[in-house]
């Protein structure tokens, strides 16, 4: 006889679909240890550099932000059902929010290392220090919540990033 329990603790969690898995831990690389997120912020960087370089100029913002708002809508239902499958708000593995987050940090960066590099510093800094009102985004239920707060975070790392080379601080 199936159990009609309603304690969360105790009925079966819905198992997420591999392909959730798949998406939310960016290809596994949310199982990398330590420090998950890092390794799939650097993971995008390496992705983003020659699709930048193979994009004409005048597209590669555009198809930057493509990306980023494709990730995040993919993410936030990816990131649900694997954290309802694992019991938990945030999982550490799900790293599809680091990916849209360093991609937006990455829009308008102008091709070379220092900038690529400025801006996977930066986002990593803004993610973990969720300055406000980036921190309360988690506070967003689900999927939403465990996206949202790393869009915030690379929006942060975007406007840093254009004041850095504006002023010349990086070139």
């Amino acid at each position: 006889m199936a159990s009609t329990s309603t304690n969360p603790d105790t009925s079966a969690a819905p198992a997420a679909s591999t392909g959730a898995r798949v998406l939310a831990t960016f290809f596994w690389i949310g199982y990398l240890k330590p420090g998950s997120g890092t390794w799939a912020s650097a993971a995008t960087v390496l992705l983003w550099t020659p699709i930048a370089y193979a994009t004409p100029a005048l597209l590669r913002w555009p198809v930057c932000l493509a990306l980023a708002v494709v990730v995040t809508l993919i993410g936030i239902p990816a990131a649900t059902s694997v954290a309802r499958a694992d019991r938990l708000k945030d999982p550490g593995h799900v790293v599809i929010d680091e990916v849209a987050g360093q991609l937006i940090a990455l829009i308008a960066a102008p091709l070379g290392w220092k900038s690529f590099l400025a801006g996977f510093i930066l986002f990593r800094a803004f993610d973990i220090v969720k300055p406000p009102p980036v921190r309360q985004l988690e506070k967003l239920p689900e999927g939403t919540g465990i996206m949202i707060d790393d869009v915030g975070a690379g929006v942060y790392a975007l406007i840093v990033l254009q004041l850095l080379l504006y002023f010349g601080i990086v070139s």
